[in-house]
């Protein structure tokens, strides 16, 4: 029989976080709420301030929390295609991507060095060791995006669009993730207003979802503040906001060193306020600064004459 061990690291025992741990292990995603991250009311709401903020900034649209947005919208330049639907199918908009959170607010660069979710993504991405040299942590900033959604049916039909974050690597994965998510909750998460949808243990499959997924999934239901943690290989979506106002997060995806990032924030971020976060030792880490690969000039060592 095949017996794989799980080692837990330093930072899991300390903070106390075997129970979640165990959690990814055995259902492929665990749900941390405010009080083991200590992020706190003050902090999310700050979060939700900035997002609305920049959700007007961008559509031109006033928006709240209670009520959405106050405009009809819709999308320009047949922007339908993007949909996982067909474009006859696509409902207009209910739901918008906010990227690039890093660059809008501090409050969004101290949730991405949050020392928890770190220790719980580390545990999933592992280590790099060679012997004799120093073990590195595999993980590495993806990307920072906001999905704002208010009610209607947004374009992910009856399937919830499920699917696994790392299914553009080939196959077959492993134990070890090559991406992961950290989805913060600015909002109360249930399934009628538009929580995100997973297949408890569909990890442990390493393989796509099948075309009867959707009778597996279950709502991720938690109060704002939670953070919603998973491997890039479990099943998951959302379901349609059906009531008033907004569900808001702020999604914090996270790569295995070895796999492509969404946004190349080597560059993105050089002239940005990286620095300005609870850890910037970590955010330098995770934005892959001081990373030999991918290079943007030559940095092997140049032999000179004697």
């Amino acid at each position: 029989m095949l017996r794989t061990t799980t080692k837990l690291s330093k930072a899991i025992i300390d903070y106390g976080l075997e129970q979640y741990a165990l959690e990814l292990e055995t259902d492929g995603l665990t749900i941390v709420p405010p009080e083991i991250t200590g992020v706190t009311v003050d902090a999310i709401d700050q979060c939700n301030t900035a997002l609305l903020t920049r959700f007007t900034e961008m559509t031109g649209c006033p928006i709240s929390l209670k009520k959405g947005p106050q405009a009809k919208l819709i999308w320009p330049n047949n922007a339908k295609k993007d949909s996982l639907l067909t474009p006859d199918e696509a409902p207009e908009p209910t739901q918008m991507l906010i990227q690039q959170l890093l660059q809008i607010h501090r409050c969004f660069r101290d949730l991405a060095v949050n020392p928890v979710v770190d220790a719980l993504i580390n545990h999933m991405t592992g280590e790099l060791s060679y012997p004799g040299l120093p073990s590195v942590r595999n993980r590495r900033l993806s990307s920072t995006n906001s999905f704002i959604k208010w009610q209607g049916e947004h374009g992910y039909g009856k399937n919830l669009g499920l699917h696994c974050d790392q299914g553009l690597n080939p196959l077959p994965w492993g134990h070890t993730a090559l991406t992961s998510n950290a989805t913060w909750c600015l909002t109360d998460y249930t399934e009628e207003d538009g929580a995100l949808a997973y297949v408890p243990g569909s990890h442990r499959s390493n393989a796509h979802p099948g075309p009867n997924s959707r009778e597996q999934a279950v709502p991720a239901v938690c109060p704002k503040g939670s953070v919603i943690i998973w491997p890039g290989s479990t099943w998951h979506g959302a379901y349609p906001k059906k009531t008033p106002g907004l569900r808001v997060n702020a999604v914090v995806y996270y790569r295995h060193q070895s796999v492509l990032p969404q946004e190349n924030l080597k560059v993105t971020m050089q002239n940005e306020p990286w620095s300005d976060c609870e850890n910037p030792d970590l955010m330098g880490e995770l934005i892959g600064f001081k990373d030999k690969f991918p290079y943007s000039e030559q940095n092997s060592p140049v032999p000179q004459i004697a």
